[in-house]
Formats: structure tokens, C-alpha cells, sequence
């Protein structure tokens, strides 16, 4: 399908939802004045008309001076707007599917002679009205889960108890961040602000769990400055996520995707994080050593395996504790525990508890979880642990509902 019919028809799809929807509930604003009435279906299909736009902008190049995150604020749009409006046209669908059977039942029995012929079923105001609700509450939802959410950033802590833990180590607190995805972010100030909490706990090591960028290096440019701020006294380390190595992008050759991906890594490097590309680190404190291993991304099913958890291990073998580096959680089950029992806590990130869902004291629920068995928090098998980060950043849609961005704060104990 070319570009051209591709617009046109999604046009055609949005102007029909569009039309439906504005016949249906117009008849709920008749005892308005003019004035209002007017500013309605003026503000109505203002809205409509800037979507169909926003159609043809999106398809045929969105101006160079704007900003990446622009991009996906007309996808998100789009999606919240017709997402919504598709969810309370349900109701009316409902409702003409209702007055369809009713005028058929009074055809037939009028065709019979029992009583007159009806030619019209007139709307249920309640089923208007409640068409209107239904659209309100998935496009209320989702735009506070941008203005709101998408910043509302939150300290995680937790503590594990690890036997073999040397003193020296002992208390230790790692500050995680994963997936920030800097080109998504829309709020430079907030986001220096989700640095700033983390910078006051004064953690002794951070670890960074991947996915720096959506797709391109150049992402990364405006924050460069924002997290060169995150240090720690025995060091930050990270690795890279499936998004860091532009494999969901189009490049003219394998050398510019290449180059792409050199820059992110000297980028991570110039703010004075510690990279670790299937490599491993020997961390002393009093001539006590625990070992840190950072394992490329590796991930079930479709995603990439760059990973290589053998060669990231090697030299680690008589070191009393090891924490590993993997972005996606999948790894976890797949390789680490049936093949290295001796790695006592995983960290990933990832599966960004998938944006949405709810979170209520103990209680944790998301679609994420029917993809990823573990998706978010601490889960332990035997004397191994993971901590899945909720994320930093996001994807996709801006913003967040009910599971908020993340800083965690994971302390070390010896048991």
C-alpha cells in the first residue's frame, strides 16, 4: 500500500468515526445555546481536523527543527483520542443495535396486523450519555498518566541478605536506573529532577540497566549534561539495552548503525560511567572483593542476543558474591539460574511494568506480567534473586498509569 492510500483511508476511518460519534451525541446539547453549541462542534471537529493533519504531517516528514519527542506525541495523540472515542462509540453501537432489533420486531409485527407500523426507534438518552462518560474516562486517564505520571518519580528500596556477603561490603547501597530513553523525554527540568532524588541518597555504586535511547545516539545530546551528574564513589556501571544498538531503525549501512552505537558507547564512557560489554569487574574494599558482571543485551524470544553471559563470567568463579548487569529479565530463567548458581542478584529492567497498571501495597498487577513472569520488584529463586526496574523513562506512550518511574535503592546485608 503506498503512502498515499495509507493516509487517505486512515482519514477516511477517523472522519467517519468522527461523524458517527458527533450525530449520535449532538442531540444531547439541543437545550444549549447557540453560542455553546457552536463553540462544541467548532472545538469538535478543530480537533478532528488538526488528528487528520497530524495524518499526513506524520506520514510525509515531520519538520527537522522539531524536537524527537514530537513524534511521538502525535502517535499518542492519535492513539488516546480515537482509542477513546472508539471506546464510548461502543455504547452507541450498543444502542442502534437495540433500536435495529426493536424496529425489526415492530416490521414483522405490523406485517401481521397487530399493530401499526413504526418507522423510527428513537436513541436512549442514558446510552448517549453514557457513551460520553466512556469516552471521558480513557482520554481523562490517559492524559494525566502524561502530565502527570510520566515524571512522578519514586524511591524503591529494598534489602537483601546475602550469606556470603564479605564485611567490608556489608550495608553496601547500589542505586539502580534502567530504560531512559532519553529521546522520548518531554520535561528536561523534571527529569534533572528524578536525578536530583536519586543523587541525594548518595549511593555507593549505581548501576545503569540499558536502553540509554530510543533508537539514535543523537537522542542522548540534550541530556548528556543531566546525567554526567550521576557518580557514586565505588563507581557507576552500565550496559545496553535492546533499543541502544538501532534495531528498530533504518540506516543506510551496517557501518552508520555501527557508528551509531561507538557513539553511545563513548558517550557513556565521557560521563565516566564503567560500560561493561560482556566484560566484568573486581570491586575491593579492604582487600575484600565482590565481582560485577555486565552481560550485553540478551533476551527470549524475538529479541536480540548480543549477550554473551560465558565470556562476561570468566575470572569471576572465586569471588564470594556476583551481581549481574542483564537488561531483560527473560535472561534470568533462560540462562543465569540453570547455568550460573553462583550469580546471587540479577538486575534488569526492560518490560517498563508496561506503563500501565496497578499498584496497591503488596498488591501489583499489569498486562506486563502475562509476558514477563518476573516484570517488576524483587523475585527470589532459592539463594538467587532478581530486581526488575520499573524503568526511568518511557516508550511509546509519554506518560505512565499506576506504575510510576523508578529509582531503586537496594541495600546489601550480611546474612
Amino acid at each position: 500500500m503506498d503512502k498515499l492510500t495509507k493516509v487517505l483511508l486512515l482519514n477516511i476511518l477517523f472522519l467517519l468515526i468522527d461523524l458517527y460519534v458527533y450525530y449520535a451525541i449532538k442531540p444531547l446539547f439541543d437545550d444549549f445555546s447557540i453560542l455553546v453549541r457552536r463553540t462544541l462542534s467548532f472545538t469538535y471537529w478543530g480537533v478532528s481536523i488538526t488528528c487528520m493533519l497530524s495524518v499526513i504531517i506524520f506520514n510525509y516528514g515531520i519538520p527537522s527543527h522539531l524536537p524527537n519527542y514530537f513524534r511521538s506525541f502525535i502517535i499518542t495523540g492519535l492513539f488516546v483520542i480515537y482509542f477513546s472515542k472508539t471506546f464510548g462509540l461502543l455504547f452507541i453501537f450498543i444502542d442502534d443495535v437495540r433500536r435495529f432489533l426493536v424496529w425489526t420486531f415492530h416490521q414483522i409485527t405490523s406485517l401481521a396486523g397487530n399493530e401499526p407500523k413504526v418507522d423510527t426507534v428513537d436513541r436512549l438518552d442514558f446510552m448517549r450519555k453514557l457513551s460520553l462518560v466512556a469516552t471521558a474516562v480513557p482520554l481523562s486517564v490517559m492524559s494525566f498518566g502524561i502530565v502527570s505520571g510520566a515524571h512522578d518519580y519514586r524511591i524503591r528500596r529494598r534489602k537483601i541478605s546475602l550469606p556470603n556477603l564479605p564485611d567490608s561490603f556489608d550495608g553496601v547501597r547500589i542505586a539502580q536506573l534502567s530504560d531512559i530513553h532519553s529521546g522520548s523525554f518531554f520535561n528536561k527540568t523534571a527529569v534533572k529532577g528524578g536525578v536530583d532524588m536519586l543523587l541525594r541518597e548518595k549511593p555507593d555504586m549505581v548501576f545503569f540497566t540499558g536502553d540509554l535511547v530510543n533508537n539514535e545516539s543523537d537522542e542522548f545530546d540534550e541530556y548528556f549534561d543531566v546525567f554526567k551528574k550521576v557518580q557514586a564513589p565505588l563507581g557507576v556501571y552500565s550496559i545496553l539495552g535492546n533499543h541502544d544498538y538501532g534495531d528498530y531503525r533504518y540506516w543506510p549501512s551496517n557501518w552508520k548503525k555501527q557508528q551509531n552505537l561507538e557513539k553511545l558507547v563513548a558517550a557513556q564512557k565521557q560521563m565516566g560511567w564503567d560500560i561493561l560489554l560482556n566484560e566484568n569487574r573486581s570491586i575491593k574494599v579492604n582487600n575484600e572483593e565482590i565481582g560485577i558482571i555486565g552481560v550485553e543485551n540478551w533476551g527470549a524470544g524475538r529479541f536480540a542476543k548480543y549477550g554473551d553471559l560465558k565470556r562476561a563470567y570468566e575470572g569471576m568463579e572465586h569471588l564470594p558474591v556476583k551481581l549481574l548487569l542483564s537488561h531483560d529479565p527473560s535472561h534470568w530463567d533462560a540462562q543465569v539460574r540453570p547455568d550460573f548458581p553462583d550469580i546471587d542478584v540479577t538486575f534488569s529492567g526492560h518490560t517498563h511494568g508496561f506503563q500501565f497498571g496497578i499498584e496497591m501495597g503488596d498488591f501489583k498487577w499489569s498486562p506486563s506480567q502475562y509476558i514477563y513472569k518476573q516484570w517488576a520488584d524483587l523475585y527470589q529463586e532459592g539463594n538467587q534473586y532478581i530486581y526488575v526496574n520499573r524503568g526511568f523513562g518511557y516508550l511509546g506512550f509519554p506518560g505512565r498509569i499506576g506504575i510510576l518511574p523508578e529509582i531503586t535503592i537496594l541495600e546489601l546485608s550480611k546474612g
